[in-house]
């Protein structure tokens, strides 16, 4: 099995040892070396990391728009609670991308065959003017990027295509950005909310899944897309790879993004169907460790599971998280959950409250703020990464 430690060992097999390598007494190092016998320092070229390597924060949601004060007192009507948990409110993807420093994002998909979201119920009860106004492209058949029909459809991306276009467009401006993940979640179930006339979601299929995969190829091409295939290589399983070979480099990988599926089953089964290996698939599945196609892998809470997390992120899978949920961290300030995050070396740290601005653009009281230590876009992972590892190498200021 690959382990953190071979960029350090090979440099010991050719004569490289400690008083040739980097050694300090940070956080990934040991003791420091001798000022009076230290050599000039090697250091292992950003390029050489594996993607598990590295750590970047992300966002939950990353569509997600806040419903207006109309919307929002209809759905407290009729769960306070829940009505609550929808007031976060995320940026443009480009400013996400941009200041915010995000290099996750996740989006919530709709099949909309025939432009069926085009006049949500709560905006026609709130007394708003018709969504197509605004959005012309809703009544349109295409993937549709929202957190809930009818009643929490405010997206700042509304259509698959006009998200992915905005990736694209970052990435051509940015070509040496990490690779970017953007985490698929399959949408197809009724509300929680007893709202009438709701539309009720067509199902996801795997021709539908299929499409969905052409809409996006068509905006981003395909070899922009760091797929299974790319990582399975010669290997009869995805995990095989990634457990032994690892995850493909820095170098390669740059300007890229990949794709992974959140969701649990029924989801990963439909995908899979006809290309059990993921062969000629876009997207990682989230799959459990021990099957086949695992390789990423979702820890919601890094603190209640942040022993599991750890093990999981050391034996070289991908690894999700969370640095809070709404309502919760960021109104009380507490940054706790945040670190464990963050030392437990997980790879996508998501949250509703990116930096320059955290919470306090829902909680104006509130100083938290979920980012890098540093304000990096990225860093190298503190419990993967080698010794000799130079964070901000990892991903340069442009």
């Amino acid at each position: 099995m690959w382990r953190p430690q071979r960029t350090l060992l090979l440099l010991v097999a050719l004569g490289l040892g400690c008083s040739a390598v980097a050694c300090s007494d940070d956080d990934r190092g040991g003791a420091a070396a001798s000022s009076t016998t230290s050599t000039p320092a090697v250091v292992a070229p950003a390029g050489d990391l594996r993607l598990n390597e590295i750590q970047t924060m992300g966002t939950h949601n990353s569509f997600h728009v806040a419903p207006p004060a109309s919307e929002l007192s209809l759905l407290a009507a009729m769960n306070a609670q829940q009505a609550s948990e929808r007031e976060y409110h995320h940026s443009p993807l480009p400013t996400q991308f941009g200041e915010e420093q995000i290099r996750q994002i996740e989006l919530d998909v709709f099949v909309d065959e025939t432009g069926m979201y085009a006049t949500p119920s709560l905006r026609r009860q709130a007394g708003l003017d018709p969504l197509v106004d605004e959005v012309p492209a809703m009544a349109e058949p295409g993937t549709k990027v929202m957190h809930e029909q009818d009643v929490d459809y405010h997206s700042v991306c509304p259509t698959l295509v006009q998200c992915m276009e905005e990736v694209r467009d970052f990435s051509d401006a940015n070509p040496d950005h990490v690779p970017i993940a953007i985490q698929i979640q399959f949408k197809d179930g009724p509300l929680i909310f007893p709202v009438a006339d709701q539309v009720l979601p067509e199902r996801w299929t795997v021709e539908r899944m299929e499409a969905m995969e052409d809409e996006i190829v068509g905006v981003l091409g395909r070899d922009r897309i760091l797929t299974p295939d790319d990582v399975r290589g010669d290997h009869d399983a995805l995990e095989d790879a990634v457990l032994t070979d690892g995850w493909p480099t820095l170098g390669d990988t740059r300007g890229k993004v990949l794709f992974m599926i959140v969701n649990g089953e029924p989801y990963p089964s439909i995908y899979l169907s006809g290309h059990e290996r993921l062969d000629d698939r876009l997207f990682f599945v989230n799959a459990d460790p021990g099957t086949p196609n695992a390789g990423f892998v979702t820890v919601d809470d890094p603190i209640a599971d942040g022993d599991e997390l750890q093990r999981l992120v050391e034996l070289g899978y991908l690894v999700r998280t969370r640095s809070d949920t709404p309502g919760q961290e960021a109104a009380a300030g507490d940054t706790t959950r945040l670190a464990a995050a963050l030392d437990r070396g997980a790879h996508f740290i998501s949250t509703d409250y990116p930096a320059p601005t955290g919470a306090a653009r829902q909680y104006p009281d509130s100083d938290y703020v979920a980012e890098l230590p540093g304000g990096l876009v990225a860093r190298c992972n503190p419990v993967t990464a080698p010794a000799s590892c130079v964070d901000a190498e990892v991903e340069p200021a442009g």
